[in-house]
């Protein structure tokens, strides 16, 4: 019987697509974050009486899946929802997800949508943002733009 030699060349060929097969390819096992200062929305005098507060978010982005969480604290009326919204920065822009967050001055929040492309495309050109609305500020309360962050590990 007569043996076969591979080339050097096939082997670690190979040996590089076995680890491919392995680990998965590395775009699709990246995970992507984001983060925001959540403060009052753009008011005029009117709204002076009901718009006040602080929070953050944070997000992570695996493929087309957002998983949110957040705080808020200081609203003059209990929150009712968290959107997110597709803008550019310092832009209102349409809704694309409700949130639901606790009828509270004073809370936290957590969520996980699924992204379209374009809603994708639209957090990584930092063009989502996040807006609590509440009871005296139905038309918004705090906002703030999910902006990349450095991964921790």
């Amino acid at each position: 019987m007569r043996g076969y030699r591979l080339a050097p060349f096939a082997v670690v060929g190979f040996g590089s697509l076995a680890l491919l097969v392995l680990w998965g390819s590395p775009a699709s096992a990246q995970t992507k974050a984001y983060g925001g200062r959540l403060s009052p929305v753009p008011i005029t005098v009117a709204m002076q009486e009901a718009v006040a507060g602080r929070g953050s978010v944070n997000a992570v982005l695996s493929d087309n899946r957002l998983t949110i969480e957040g705080t808020f604290e200081g609203l003059l009326s209990p929150a009712t929802v968290a959107r997110l919204h597709m803008a550019p920065r310092g832009v209102r822009g349409p809704a694309v997800a409700d949130i639901m967050v606790p009828g509270v001055t004073k809370g936290s929040f957590k969520a996980v949508v699924q992204l379209s492309d374009a809603q994708r495309q639209a957090l990584e050109k930092s063009s989502l943002y996040l807006q609590i609305h509440s009871e005296k500020a139905p038309e918004g309360n705090l906002w703030g733009w999910l902006l990349p962050q450095e991964v921790k590990r």
